[in-house]
């Protein structure tokens, strides 16, 4: 009789800590399935697209993107040829439902209104940028535009 107690307090045990994992499992599947649609839907969320009216050549560019890479090398989003203008510039991002201007160590910097940029700053519709000579002004979609 003895052996029998025995056997089913085991018995027990151990289907209370296979009911113990399941729930934590179950616990953890829950939170990685909803962290990874909260992810989904971050990603889904678009950027305002942004245009960039080049000062010298009124040439506009259209950027999407929620990051936008500016500089010389071929892995930038934005190419700029001009001596002037460091391998990585200068980056736009996207974030905090904000688009900010960050200078990436530039060799000749980057200016926002005239300034020059030592951290990452908020931009408003019709900030004007220089990334060494190069300087554009910045629009955003929807944006109220000022009569000139």
């Amino acid at each position: 009789m003895e052996n029998l107690s025995a056997y089913i307090l085991l018995a027990l045990r151990l289907l209370m800590a296979a009911a113990l994992y399941s729930f934590l499992g179950w616990g953890f599947y829950t939170l990685w399935r909803d962290l990874r649609q909260q992810a989904k839907q971050t990603i889904e969320q678009r950027a305002p697209s942004l245009l960039a009216v080049l000062l010298e050549g009124e040439e506009a560019l259209r950027f999407t993107a929620p990051e936008i890479t500016i500089g010389r090398h071929p892995s930038c989003e934005w190419l700029l040829g001009d001596d002037t203008v460091s391998s990585q510039h200068a980056r736009l991002s996207f974030h905090h439902d904000q688009w900010w201007l960050e200078d990436l160590g530039s060799r000749n910097g980057t200016r926002l209104n005239g300034e020059p940029l030592s951290a990452p700053v908020v931009l408003a519709d019709q900030d004007q940028i220089f990334c060494g000579q190069v300087g554009f002004t910045i629009h955003f979609e929807n944006a109220p535009r000022e009569e000139e």
